[in-house]
């Protein structure tokens, strides 16, 4: 299925509004990294105030780590029934970085996307997550963000339709040979060009995976890649959504593909002016697509 604006309705996506987000989140609440919870909290506040502003159900998944506090901010849409969809998004920084892509984008992502599902009110349970502390240094471990969210979810007895995580989706860039692979077999089924967006799932995923592409590709002219792969593959775990796979829920990444592409991964050329809003809009525009595939 391919992008065809003469037989499908889409929702627009406004590119100034994502960059507004992405600015406050990577300038304005700088740093924002596990060293610095008051500047988190005012990151999570902010999310807040969108989620409310979008027409969500909002509560707080305050969790301590010592005698610090850290809280994932989660806002539901749609009914209360123990059968969701998930969409998440960190919003810490890996260390005292701007962090535009990774992952101001993602947050910028799901907030809009708060939007346009505030403004069309599903029947479906949706519940946005924006996720603290996936970063070093607690990465990989029981206390991310997003594990404590998946396993609160496990233990209410909540069914996941499909979890996404929104893991950099801002940086684009069409000049030949600026994608890489983890593996150079991978380059003769992939562009060489770093223009698409990635879907990206667990090898036990392939009809899930293909979904969310087909939804995604009917949305908007960007390309759609996809793959699915075991997690001995650099890269396919690296996010939040390989919380939800420990848990047994269906979760896929959507993502640029990090440092696939992107030079600027966890340094301070991180910034937002390197990223590429327009296209960006377009990989919302996919997401809510998908989302509603599900529904």
């Amino acid at each position: 299925m391919t992008f065809d604006p003469e037989e499908r309705h889409v929702i627009a996506v406004n590119p100034s509004r994502l960059q507004t987000h992405v600015r406050q989140l990577s300038e304005t609440f700088f740093p924002r990294d596990a060293g610095t919870p008051d500047t988190l909290d005012r990151a999570a506040f902010y999310i807040r105030q969108q989620f409310e502003e979008a027409g969500g159900d909002i509560a707080e998944q305050p969790f301590s780590i010592g005698n610090i506090t850290y809280r994932n901010v989660v806002a539901r849409f749609g009914s209360h029934a123990k059968d969701c969809i998930v969409v998440g998004a960190h919003y810490d920084a890996a260390g005292r970085l701007p962090a535009a892509d990774d992952n101001a984008s993602g947050v910028a992502g799901l907030i809009e996307l708060a939007y346009l599902i505030g403004k069309n009110p599903p029947q479906t349970c949706i519940e946005l997550v924006g996720f603290t502390l996936e970063e070093q240094p607690f990465f990989r471990t029981s206390t991310m963000g997003s594990a404590v969210h998946a396993r609160s979810l496990k233990a209410r007895g909540v069914t996941v339709r499909i979890m996404f995580s929104l893991e950099m989706i801002g940086y684009f860039n069409d000049a030949p040979h600026s994608q890489s692979f983890p593996f150079s077999l991978l380059a003769a089924f992939y562009p060489s060009q770093g223009n698409f967006i990635a879907v990206i799932g667990n090898f036990t995923q392939g009809l899930t995976v293909r979904r969310v592409k087909r939804a995604m590709q009917s949305a908007s002219p960007l390309p759609v890649y996809s793959i699915n792969a075991p997690r001995i593959v650099p890269g396919i775990d690296l996010s939040d959504h390989s919380n939800y796979w420990d848990e047994g829920y269906k979760a896929v990444m959507i993502t640029d593909t990090a440092f696939y592409r992107n030079a600027n991964y966890h340094t301070r050329g991180d910034t937002p002016d390197t990223l590429d809003y327009q296209r960006m809009a377009q990989v919302v525009q996919g997401v809510y697509a998908a989302v509603l595939a599900f529904m």
